[in-house]
């Protein structure tokens, strides 16, 4: 019997191997995946935001009337007591200097109003001589009236000239006093600032803190004029404190009074607890750093636990809150990394064995880590998550 060719019978083996090793470099191979089990337990929907913790009432010591504030002695964060502690010092301010056109329009005045006291002077001299006169008038009349020579209105006309002459000296004594006074005001008109000048002991006015708490800010803090109504001092009680978040319109809707929230990243390892207290109705227009107008509504929260908790968190600090406005218990749930869009429902990749079953799901509400799961999948099944492009329906795939 003819014995086989060795060579032929060689590369025949090559040939298979080569064949074999082809197949295997170019069949379909596994999709690795990552993979989660659907599992029932707590969905808590949330809306997050920036906010800042504000002291609840935050009182302003404004300037009662102008003058010159004298330099505070306060520093910020010292403790006041409200109707002791003294915050803001007043003393009239001094006169302002005079140009060269004001200062001859002074004098001026001041040379008028010397000359209306002299014509006053000497009006009310020609009223007493004219008096003196018609009371010796008066004198003779009575006289003359006694003996029956003149007329009883004769003597009434005497006595009527009399009085008015008397009340032309009181209107003459009435005017050089207000001819007086207007010299006054004129001359006061010249006064300048004097360097030095000391003021009287009753000149200033003391402000006293309009409640217990502590200085919070320095509006006006060296000395300098300032006019009435202008800020100087804020104050308030850094125990009274509440926290201020600026909600999207349409993520305060679905916010209730009475909703529990938690405040993160304030700078703390732990998260504290607060609880919405008010809702304010008017939304204010707000331009987001992307230059986007916005409508937000302003939301107040009550702080809740221990005040040591909060004890490092002062007026305008920035905080990060979370609002609970949905929690459901008890409910089948799916992570959102599963999902994904497949016409106009929502679908998820479930592990059949090595291959991946296209599954279409319905979903109820969702936060940013789980959906609710209404219809589709049951407890205890596998989901693909994060699927890939390459992934399709009854694809092989090998789980991580």
């Amino acid at each position: 019997m003819k014995r086989p060719n060795m060579r032929v019978l060689l590369w025949t083996v090559v040939g298979i191997g080569v064949a074999g090793a082809l197949a295997w470099a170019f069949a379909p191979r596994p999709i690795g995946v990552d993979a989660a089990r659907v599992e029932r337990g707590t969905l808590e929907v949330t809306v997050e935001d920036e906010g800042v913790t504000r002291i609840r009432d935050v009182f302003v010591v404004s300037a009662p009337t102008s003058g010159r504030m004298l330099r505070s002695d306060l520093t910020v964060g010292d403790a006041v007591v409200g109707g002791e502690t003294v915050v803001a010092r007043f003393e009239p301010s001094d006169p302002s200097l005079l140009d060269a056109r004001s200062r001859r329009v002074g004098e001026a005045t001041v040379e008028a109003a010397t000359a209306a006291v002299g014509l006053a002077e000497a009006q009310l001299t020609q009223a007493r001589s004219q008096l003196d006169f018609l009371r010796g008038d008066l004198d003779r009349a009575v006289e003359l009236a006694a003996r029956h020579t003149i007329s009883d209105r004769a003597l009434d006309k005497a006595r009527l000239d009399v009085a008015t002459a008397e009340a032309t000296v009181k209107g003459g004594e009435a005017t050089l006093e207000v001819r007086r006074r207007e010299l006054e005001t004129a001359r006061a008109q010249l006064i300048e600032p004097r360097a030095g000048e000391k003021r009287r002991p009753d000149c200033c006015i003391s402000l006293l803190a309009p409640a217990d708490g502590r200085v919070l800010k320095l509006v006006q803090e060296s000395e300098q004029i300032v006019q009435a109504g202008s800020p100087l001092v804020e104050i308030g009680d850094p125990r009274d404190r509440e926290i201020a978040v600026d909600l999207l319109s349409r993520d305060a809707v679905r916010v209730e009074p009475g909703a529990s929230a938690r405040v993160e990243s304030w700078g703390g390892a732990e998260t504290l607890e607060a609880r919405v207290r008010r809702i304010e109705p008017t939304a204010f227009t707000k331009v987001s750093a992307l230059g986007i107008e916005e409508q937000r509504v302003k939301v107040i929260l009550d702080p809740l636990g221990p005040a040591e908790a909060w004890a490092r968190l002062g007026h305008g600090y920035r905080v990060v809150v979370r609002i609970t406005v949905k929690r459901e218990e008890g409910v089948v749930t799916v992570p959102v990394a599963a999902l994904f869009r497949s016409g106009e429902s929502w679908a998820v990749f479930a592990v059949d064995g090595d291959r991946a079953r296209l599954v279409p799901i319905e979903i109820g509400e969702r936060n940013a880590r789980i959906a609710v799961v209404k219809a589709g999948l049951v407890e205890g099944a596998r989901v693909v998550l994060h699927p890939s492009s390459d992934l399709t329906a009854d694809a092989r795939i090998a789980v991580r």
